[in-house]
């Protein structure tokens, strides 16, 4: 069961995918709002959309493509109040990543600290049931702010090095009034960072990824997260630059599920009842890492098996100008 997020001229809308058409959702604009819902109603989420069903349709493709009189946002978010949105992610997951990590920061260390920190997910990041592993590494994104939606760029700043696409899958979570994580579903993403930066010193790594991100186009509430196969591409024009067939889900990664959601909701200010919460679980491959440089109007695109239409951002580089942020007392 899928859904997907729109915006047009009457306001907010969520949408059923029943391809090759979408079925409108009654009484919800948004998916924050219908999940909220049926937390206060005692309802699943599968059965509040069940009860939401309506009997209006929209083309898809003409959705997709920007046809309609309506666009596609990104698969979850709070519209009302984006700052209540947490936009994180784990790295180091996948033995891919961990590899292009690791060649980044090998001038520096002969034993780099991202090999020590993927062994320590090897050794110990499936624990047994029940029991909590070695914590993995954590990073901050933004708030809501941040969040992208298919078609709509991802920016490199007039500041940065860089700016490349890391295709992964993210968590949704909404924190119940008892201050409890719900997980909504699972969305394809990209996670999009600067790792020029990050290579120049790995101590970059956490202003490397405050930046723009893209998730969706479609949510996935009842996705199997065993073993997701996908693709990541970059088009340059009508041809294919570069592309990577891509594995995610416990099964291709150093750390269970289960593992990596408690080490980000132990923190007691990550369980604020009416957040929400938007994790990315790392990435099995990208460009960078093969020694692509992206260009102004490279479309990146994002696919995996099960989560629906892939997720397609051209990448857009702000004006280069050298400006200087002063703070003024009050």
């Amino acid at each position: 069961m899928r859904l997907v997020q729109l915006e047009g001229s009457d306001g907010r809308r969520v949408a059923l995918v029943e391809e090759p058409r979408l079925r409108l959702l009654e009484g919800c604009g948004s998916v924050y709002d219908l999940a909220s819902d049926c937390l206060n109603e005692g309802a699943s989420l599968i059965e509040g959309i069940e009860r939401r069903r309506s009997q209006d349709f929209l083309d898809y493709d003409a959705v997709y493509e920007g046809r309609a009189g309506c666009r596609l946002c990104p698969s979850a978010d709070v519209p009302s109040e984006p700052a209540r949105c947490l936009v994180s992610g784990t790295g180091l997951t996948h033995k891919a990543s961990a590899k292009n990590r690791d060649a980044m920061h090998a001038a520096a260390q002969a034993v780099t600290d991202s090999t020590r920190m993927f062994q320590s997910g090897v050794d110990g990041g499936k624990p047994a049931l029940g029991e909590v592993g070695v914590a993995p590494e954590w990073f901050y994104k933004g708030c809501g702010t941040v969040l992208r939606a298919h078609n709509e760029p991802l920016t490199v700043p007039e500041f940065a090095e860089d700016g490349g696409e890391e295709p992964e899958v993210a968590g949704v979570y909404l924190i119940d009034a008892e201050g409890a994580p719900r997980r909504i579903g699972f969305t394809a993403g990209n996670e999009f960072s600067d790792h020029v930066l990050e290579r120049k010193n790995y101590l970059y790594l956490a202003a490397s990824k405050l930046r723009t991100c893209a998730i969706g186009p479609e949510l996935v509430v009842d996705a199997d997260f065993d073993l997701v196969p996908g693709e990541v591409s970059v088009y340059r024009g009508e041809r294919i630059l570069w592309s990577r067939d891509i594995r995610t889900g416990e099964s291709a990664m150093c750390h269970r599920l289960s593992n990596i959601e408690h080490h980000h909701f132990k923190f007691e200010f990550h369980r604020r009842p009416g957040d929400l919460h938007i994790h990315f679980f790392g990435a099995d491959a990208f460009s960078f890492g093969d020694g692509v440089r992206l260009e102004q109007g490279d479309v990146m695109q994002v696919r995996f098996e099960g989560f629906g239409r892939a997720l397609q951002n051209p990448l857009s580089r702000a004006p280069s100008r050298a400006s200087l942020v002063a703070v003024r007392p009050i």
